[in-house]
Parts: structure tokens; C-alpha cells; sequence
């Protein structure tokens, strides 16, 4: 991919997520953009995942786009240019009116209406009190992830060199090299508290220097034996490094409060001086001798019940964990785990857990390889397995997962089995630990602690063949073996797979009473366009709204004006909207009857509207139905005109 298509493909994502004035700031991971929005309601999530090169879309606050290794670098780097700053920093606040750096505001406009209205995509992106905590951790520790690998690396290397001295297999000079790259590779561990809290004032928006300074607190410098700090609780002295990371993190969230506060009530002559000082005084006291002893508990608890569990556990412990390890990557959830496996790593020296869920990716690479046997004919799929592949081996899964085993359904699943297998094979053995974080698959193997790294090697073995045969056996849909050109065109004479779905016809009911219209009459491009998707419109002359179809509701609109469901056939996913721009209205004219998972029959009342106050406030009434999966729907006909009765049969549905 040339530098131009880097610059092509920044640019089509920032079209799809509100234009480059809707960033707040971006980063890149090991595969994936990571961009903060002012906005994500402007986000069009299915348009986005559709641009060349984008794999798989995680949708949150911090929108997560995976596009793979190499490519994430070159791609930020031309979406930060565009901006005029660097990785990480906020973005300018008046790129609207830049014309070098913007896009098309007519069709941001548009898309914005069209994020607006489409329900089931807001409710994707809402956000939680959790996916904010994860959110705050990820962007925390993400930036170190290099680090991790290079020092860890190095580290092993190290603790390689030094086994072979001790076998005598290298010759004692070799010493002074290997305390050379254990001081290179100590630059990062011995002082990771202080990284961690620069990082995390960065992201809870304290000064990140206040940050270091609290990270390097938990260090106890200066207290020598026979000195010692006394724990408040318990009377015994303070350890040096006691609480860790999550004290780290417990003390500078707490201190970006403390200086805020300092900062809105100090006057601007004093606030230079006294807010840092007594930021850090305050929280250098509550640090040392609340926040270290508490996070010390909490630390040695955390560490301490993981490894019962595994220990008890054993090789069912190990399967859960290396089955469940994947959908917790979808969902963003893995991210919590990193400050666990660093507190892990500076109480034991290595974390159990990582190895055992490193066999989750393994469990895809098998998988892979099976489908790439038993597919061969796809050139498609082939293509994309031969592309993830090799990255998936070395540890980096999210190409084969949203490349390969994820759209195909059933290989997803013996995958996570596959992996679960491997983790059962370590937990069996048990203590198979890495010194650090950042890597799995083949490129974990230097840093697995206690010369364990051959039966590391035995679960990756196990995984890459339980994933394999699972998958060979059961996971293959029909549909993937069909043979297909490159370009995704069957081969000539090649049948559709046979187990396509039967045709279906489903009919809609007009939802309320009314003049029945086409889209392409509603007063909105939106849906006049059909950006949608395709359906009817509903000139109401009552506000009772029923449900057109049995199904299920998938989501409601916080300002009630659209609800989203899907049909219990077919099925067939529809939006239901109610007046044009009402989301301005913030829900007043609406009452809706429902809840979000509720399954309804058809003629079931689902919401009220007040078609006097839509009027009152200058909205266009018209009710719209649409199906949004349009590329399942074969024909679509119309089965009444002109005015019509709620319930009335309206459109006939055929799906492929």
C-alpha cells in the first residue's frame, strides 16, 4: 500500500466518523486506531467498517478501528498530519472551517442526520460507567504496550544468556553483556510506577509531572533501613513498591480532583505556587499512608486469588479462561486485565494469566489453517488467511478474528475452544508465567519465566490443533467452501452453497393510520434517498404506533423518537422513526410502551405521539418504517395505497 492509499484510507475514515472535526485526539496500538470523539452519535458504523482496509470497528467513546500491524502506524500518522498535531495530542478546535484539513460539510451534515436516526448503531456506541473505566486503563497503558515488548524482549534475552552461563554452555565473560541488557531492560521495570502515573495524570487530566512524582512516592525513596514508614492499620513498617500499580492509578485519579479543585478556587497569582504544593503534599500523605496500605491489600488479594483459582482449578480454570479470552477482546474487556498482569509481574516476577489466555490467539491459528485446507477452492478467504496468518502466529489476532473466524460464525467458536484446550494444557502443568506484557503467541516464548518455555510451546501446540480439528470437523460453514475468485465473484459454474436460507416472504403492517407514501416523498434526504435503507412512510391522523411485524425491539432512542427492531422471520432488522428532525424534541412528544428485548406481536402498541405538538413545533409528521439490512432483501412490494387503517397489510417482503 503506497503512502497515497495510507492518506486515501485516513481520509475515508474520517468521512465515515463526522469528519476530522468531530476528533478529539488519536493514537495507534499494535493493530488498531484509536480516536477520541467529540460526538460518536455522528459515527455511520456500518459505512466505516465498508472502507478498504478496515478490518473490525470497536464502538465506544474512544472509537477503536483495527486495521492491523504496519498499516495502523502509516494510516494515525496521516490522520494526525491532516490535523496539523502528533499522535495523542488534541486536535484544533477550528479544523471546521479549514479547508485543507475537512471534508465535505454538506455530507457530514447528511451523515450526521443519518447517525441521528439509525438506533441500533447509538446504542452501540453508548457509553457506561465500565466502558469508560476500560477506556481510561487502555489509553493508560496502551502507549507503553512498545516499551513492554522491547524490555521484555531484552529481558529474556538476558535470563537466556544467563541460563546458559550457569549450564556453562557460555563462558563467564559473557556477564558483563547480560547485566548490560538487564540494566537496559530494568529502565522500564524498576521505575514503572512512574510511567504509569505521568500516563495516568495525562489521561485524568492532572500534570502529568505531578503524576510521576506520586508514582515515584510509592517507592519509598529515602526511607533506609533501619528507618521504616509504619502501616497505619496493621502497625507493620511499609514495603517499598507496596500497592503498586493499583495504588498508582487509586492516587493520581484522586489527585487530578485535588489539584482541580485547588486550581478553580486559588487566585491566579498564587495557583502557579501553591496548587502543586499542596496537590502534593496532600496526596503525598494520603498516598503513603491510606492509598498503599489499602492498595497493598487489594494487591495481594487480586494476586493471591488468581493463583488459587488457578492452582484448583487447573486445567478447567485454564479452559475457561483461554475460551473466554477472545469475546472479551471484542468487547474491549481484555484492557482490565493489563494492570493485573503488571501487579502480578512486580509481586511474583511473572504473570500466570498471560501465557494461558495467549492461547486464545493460538485456537485462531489453528483454526485458520483448517480453513485454508478445507476452503482452499475460495480464493477469497484463502487471500485473507494468507494475510492474517503470519501476524496471528506471532500473537497479533485481531486480522484472523475480524478477517476470518468472526464473519463466518462457527469458526469463531472452535477457535475460543481451541484456545480454552491449550489452556487446559497449562493449567495442568501450572506456573507457566511471562515476565512481561505485550506479546503471545511464538513471540512470548523468550519471556516465559522458569524455564517453562517448552511446555508453553506444548499449549501452543495444543491449541493450534485444537482449534485445527474442532474447526475441520465442525466449524466449517458450507457457504466458506464454495469457490470463489479473489475478488469475492463465484467461479464460473459454481452453485450458491446449499445451505443459503430459504426464500421468505414477510408482510408489514402500517403502523399507524394514514395517508401511506413512498420514502422517496418524505421531506428528508435521509430517507428520501434511502440511506437506510428501503420501506414506507405514514402521514399519521392519530398518534397510536403499533408494532408492523412480530419480532423482537432491539433498542429505543433516548429522546424516544425511534425504536429499532427485528422481525421474528427472515429476520428482518427495521427502524421505526417517528417525524422528521424530532430528535431535537429530546422525547416530549413521545410515550413509548416498550422495552428494549421485549418481543411483541404484531398490532401490539409500541409507542404514542402528541401529533399536535410535532405540528406545533414545525416537524413533519411522517411515520417511517425501513429495513436497514437491505442486502438480505431480495423484493419489496407494495400492497396498499392512499389511506390506510393501522394494522393494514402495507408491503410484502421477500428476503434471499
Amino acid at each position: 500500500m503506497s503512502s497515497d492509499k495510507y492518506d486515501e484510507m485516513g481520509r475515508q475514515i474520517y468521512e465515515q466518523i463526522g469528519g476530522i472535526a468531530n476528533v478529539k485526539s488519536l493514537y495507534h496500538c499494535m493493530t488498531r486506531i484509536r480516536i477520541a470523539l467529540k460526538d460518536p452519535d455522528r459515527v455511520d458504523l456500518e459505512k466505516l467498517k465498508q472502507v478498504p482496509g478496515v478490518i473490525g470497528v470497536v464502538a465506544g467513546e474512544t472509537l477503536e478501528i483495527v486495521v492491523g500491524p504496519g498499516v495502523n502506524t502509516k494510516v494515525a500518522q496521516s490522520m494526525v498530519k491532516a490535523a496539523g498535531v502528533q499522535e495523542n495530542d488534541p486536535f484544533p478546535e477550528n479544523l471546521e472551517q479549514n479547508s485543507t484539513s475537512s471534508y465535505d460539510e454538506n455530507k457530514t451534515a447528511v451523515m450526521q442526520k443519518a447517525a441521528s436516526v439509525h438506533t441500533a448503531q447509538k446504542a452501540s456506541l453508548k457509553n457506561t460507567w465500565w466502558r469508560s473505566a476500560l477506556e481510561h486503563i487502555s489509553a493508560i497503558f496502551v502507549p507503553l504496550i512498545p516499551a513492554f515488548v522491547g524490555a521484555g524482549l531484552i529481558s529474556g534475552v538476558a535470563g537466556i544468556l544467563r541460563n546458559m552461563m550457569t549450564a556453562k554452555m557460555l563462558p563467564l565473560s559473557w556477564n558483563l553483556g547480560v547485566t548490560v541488557l538487564g540494566v537496559i531492560a530494568n529502565g522500564l521495570f524498576i521505575y514503572l510506577n512512574i510511567y504509569v502515573g505521568i500516563n495516568a495524570a495525562k489521561e485524568f487530566g492532572a500534570t502529568p509531572g505531578l503524576g510521576g512524582i506520586i508514582g515515584g512516592i510509592v517507592y519509598l525513596p529515602g526511607v533506609v533501613a533501619p528507618m521504616t514508614i509504619p502501616n497505619i492499620f496493621d502497625k507493620l513498617p511499609l514495603a517499598a513498591g507496596q500497592g503498586g500499580i493499583i495504588g498508582v492509578l487509586l492516587s493520581v485519579w484522586l489527585m487530578s480532583y485535588v489539584e482541580k479543585f485547588f486550581h478553580d478556587h486559588m487566585g491566579e497569582s498564587l495557583d502557579l505556587i501553591f496548587t502543586p504544593f499542596l496537590t502534593l503534599l496532600i496526596m503525598g500523605l494520603v498516598t503513603i499512608f491510606l492509598i498503599m496500605p489499602f492498595a497493598g491489600w487489594v494487591s495481594n488479594s487480586l494476586v493471591g486469588g488468581i493463583n488459587w483459582i488457578l492452582h484448583v482449578g487447573g486445567p478447567v480454570a485454564g479452559f475457561i479462561l483461554g475460551t473466554a479470552f477472545l469475546p472479551m477482546v471484542l468487547f474491549g474487556l481484555h484492557q482490565i486485565l493489563t494492570p493485573i498482569h503488571l501487579q502480578m509481574i512486580q509481586k511474583m516476577g511473572y504473570t500466570p494469566l498471560l501465557p494461558i489466555l495467549a492461547m486464545a490467539g493460538a485456537g485462531q491459528v489453528g483454526t485458520a489453517i483448517a480453513l485454508w485446507v478445507k476452503c482452499r477452492k475460495n480464493k477469497e478467504l484463502t487471500k485473507l488467511i494468507k494475510g492474517a496468518l503470519p501476524v496471528g502466529i506471532l500473537g497479533v489476532g485481531e486480522p484472523l478474528i475480524y478477517g476470518v473466524s468472526l464473519p463466518l460464525g462457527r469458526p469463531f467458536i472452535t477457535a475460543c475452544l481451541g484456545g480454552g484446550i491449550g489452556g487446559a494444557v497449562l493449567g495442568a502443568f501450572g506456573n507457566v508465567g511471562s515476565i512481561a506484557i505485550g506479546t503471545s503467541g511464538i513471540a512470548l516464548i523468550p519471556l516465559i519465566a522458569n524455564n517453562k518455555a517448552l511446555i508453553y510451546c506444548f499449549g501452543l501446540l495444543a491449541a493450534y490443533l485444537g482449534g485445527f480439528v474442532l474447526t475441520y470437523l465442525w466449524g466449517v460453514p458450507k457457504s466458506a467452501m464454495v469457490a470463489k475468485n479473489e475478488d469475492g465473484s463465484l467461479v464460473a459454474g459454481t452453485a450458491e452453497p446449499a445451505e443459503s436460507a430459504a426464500a421468505t416472504e414477510i408482510t408489514l403492517a402500517s403502523p399507524v393510520s394514514g395517508q401511506i407514501e413512498s420514502l422517496t416523498a418524505v421531506p428528508d434526504d435521509v430517507f428520501s434517498k434511502k440511506m437506510l435503507g428501503d420501506g414506507f412512510a405514514v402521514i399519521p391522523n392519530e398518534g397510536t404506533i403499533i408494532a408492523p411485524v412480530d419480532g423482537r425491539i432491539l433498542t429505543i432512542m433516548d429522546t424516544k423518537h425511534a425504536i429499532t427492531m427485528e422481525s421474528a422471520t427472515g429476520p428482518l432488522e427495521l427502524v421505526l422513526h417517528f417525524g422528521i428532525d424530532t430528535v431535537e424534541l429530546e422525547g416530549a412528544p413521545f410515550s413509548i410502551e416498550v422495552a428494549s428485548g421485549q418481543h411483541v406481536k404484531r398490532g401490539d402498541i409500541i409507542a404514542k405521539v402528541d401529533l399536535a405538538a410535532l405540528k406545533a413545533a414545525g416537524k413533519p409528521t411522517d411515520v417511517m418504517t425501513i429495513i436497514t439490512n437491505m442486502e438480505d432483501v431480495a423484493q419489496i412490494t407494495p400492497l396498499a395505497a392512499g389511506q390506510v387503517e393501522i394494522n393494514q397489510d402495507a408491503v410484502t417482503v421477500k428476503t434471499k
